[in-house]
């Protein structure tokens, strides 16, 4: 398999392509479980908004050091980290029903940050390697697998709460661990570097991520305004319909269901932008996005769980847009520009998370919804800044 994959090819490798979006699909169920069952944590611990959503700051502080591990990636086999990242995910995420104190289970989402950053960092890097001249492709079906383990995992743990109560979140962990096993047997001849950086030479990161920073500062820009419509509802989602009078595991079906519709979004995005172009896209869907958050505040029932589709559906799309947008770089040192890439990603979405809960604790969610949904509109500016094909190719 790795002749096949180191051999330089322009073919779309479906089969090796499949195989990592589903490795993305098995980790990602279970880093998917902390908003879900939010409800049932700020009354077990008696957290405020603002506290809740800094239990997920704390599961992304380990992206902070993406780059590095960027950096690492062209030096070592990090695809075992791929390997394993499932089954450390699934064990600490495991236990976080069961964690005694507010303490104990900030640790461990940090440990399942730290194992996601493991996972997230070379994974992309592996399936350019797969795609070909087919990159938004190929980035469609990677983040196709992590939205569709955002639509999971929100089932899987609300079914697992509602059988067995919150400990029921320990009978899931064999199944990460089994995965990891298989995952040994499939990945482990799949490479991130086509060769082992020789060592002794001395690369200028710091040259590099110069050379790429006006790419990093409009990716940026769409991330910041994007982040606090993205927040409200995958992450307070559930805790908004709950204080809103529905059932508990209605709340949890609901973001599945804006889950699905962003594994549909993302999926579809990616192949689209190969096709119209990475800026159409972006400015579509950064259009889009706001309108129907608003018009989803102002309505109820059965429109608003349609609109609650059409929402999920280009709330994500950006995502495999923008890995397409790094992955089309020409650059020799991917693995840390993508590296660099994500952490300003998760760095912004983090603080943004907090902004949301510390203004929904002040004002309430439903004028904070509104706020992320006006908040939105100037990502249709940084979209616009996007090169078009026609320039990425001059260049």
């Amino acid at each position: 398999m790795s002749r096949i994959i180191k051999k330089k090819t322009e073919n779309f490798q479906t089969s090796n392509v499949i195989l990592i979006s589903t490795t993305h699909l098995l980790h990602d169920i279970y880093t998917s479980f902390l908003s879900p069952i939010l409800p049932l944590l700020i009354i077990k611990f008696n957290m405020s908004l603002f506290h809740s959503g800094i239990l997920s700051v704390i599961q992304r502080i380990p992206s902070l050091f993406n780059p590095f591990i960027g950096i690492l990636a062209e030096r070592v086999k990090l695809r075992y980290f791929v390997i394993f990242a499932p089954a450390i995910t699934t064990v600490v995420m495991g236990f976080i029903g069961v964690a005694p104190r507010y303490t104990i289970l900030a640790i461990l989402l940090f440990i399942s940050g730290i194992s996601s950053t493991m996972f997230h960092v070379p994974a992309p890097v592996m399936i350019k390697k797969v795609s070909g001249n087919r990159i938004g492709k190929g980035m469609s079906y990677y983040m196709l697998g992590g939205e569709l383990a955002r639509t999971l995992g929100p089932l899987l743990i609300v079914a697992a709460v509602e059988i067995w109560g919150l400990k029921g979140t320990l009978r899931l962990i064999p199944f990460g661990i089994i995965a990891s096993v298989i995952l040994w047997f499939k990945l482990r001849n799949i490479p991130i570097s086509d060769e082992i950086k020789p060592k002794g030479i001395k690369i200028n990161y710091i040259g590099v991520f110069k050379q790429f920073m006006p790419v990093f500062f409009t990716l940026s820009g769409i991330t910041l305004f994007r982040s606090a419509l993205k927040a409200s509802l995958t992450l307070y989602l559930p805790v908004y319909l709950t204080a809103g009078g529905s059932e508990f595991w209605v709340a949890g079906v609901s973001l599945a269901v804006i889950q699905l519709a962003g594994a549909a979004g993302t999926f579809y995005a990616g192949t689209i932008s190969d096709i119209i172009g990475r800026r159409t896209t972006l400015v579509i869907v950064s259009v889009a996005s706001p309108l129907l958050m608003l018009l989803f505040l102002q309505t109820s029932g059965t429109l608003s769980f349609i609109l609650l589709i059409f929402m999920g559906f280009f709330l994500v799309a950006p995502q495999s847009v923008m890995l397409a947008v790094i992955h089309d770089l020409k650059t020799d040192h991917l693995p840390f520009v993508n590296g660099v890439y994500m952490m300003i990603n998760f760095f912004i979405s983090s603080v943004m998370i907090m902004v949301v809960g510390r203004l929904s604790d002040k004002i309430g969610l439903d004028k904070t919804f509104i706020i992320a949904a006006l908040f939105a509109f100037p990502a249709i500016i940084f979209s616009l800044l996007i090169p078009s094909k026609e320039e990425r190719l001059k260049s």
